[in-house]
């Protein structure tokens, strides 16, 4: 029989209780543990891929470099500094972001992530920076708003 400790707050010195879950035995533990220990195994990462937002990177922005991992179930999942060790050409990492300063001459950059945990599995791209302004002209939200409506009457 397996007791279990149960504090009880009195107004008197605290006192234990012990309470005796009927027909539950050590062996019912070993043998939950024994069942569940495959489950609990740490995932293993199989391989590791670039997973990028864009064709290009921004100057005097944070680029984030997302890397996915793909565990031996073949689920993938994304990585972080906790996961991968960041290194570039140029410029420095805040963890999964590639600070590029605004007067970064260099065309391009070299990104390479290694995971930490086995070093023999990396990946490297080269990144090529952005030269066009980023002066798109967005619709505003009255613009938006007036193309819907218009649309609505048509349809």
């Amino acid at each position: 029989m397996l007791t279990l400790p149960i504090a009880v707050p009195l107004k008197h010195p605290v006192r234990h209780i012990s309470y005796k879950l009927p027909g539950v035995n050590k062996s019912f533990f070993v043998l939950l543990f024994v069942c569940t220990t495959p489950f609990l195994r740490a995932q293993k990462v199989d391989s590791i891929s670039f997973n990028l937002y864009t064709d290009s990177l921004k100057k005097g922005t944070h680029n984030y470099i997302n890397v996915d991992g793909k565990l031996s179930t073949g689920q993938w999942l994304p990585l972080t500094t906790k996961d991968i060790r960041f290194s570039s050409s140029a410029c420095e990492f805040s963890g999964n972001d590639l600070v590029i300063p605004m007067d970064f001459a260099g065309e391009k950059i070299t990104v390479k992530a290694e995971l930490k945990n086995d070093p023999s599995r990396w990946i490297e791209r080269t990144i090529w920076i952005k030269k066009k302004p980023d002066d798109e002209k967005l619709p505003t939200t009255e613009e938006i708003l007036k193309d819907i409506r218009t649309k609505k009457r048509k349809g």
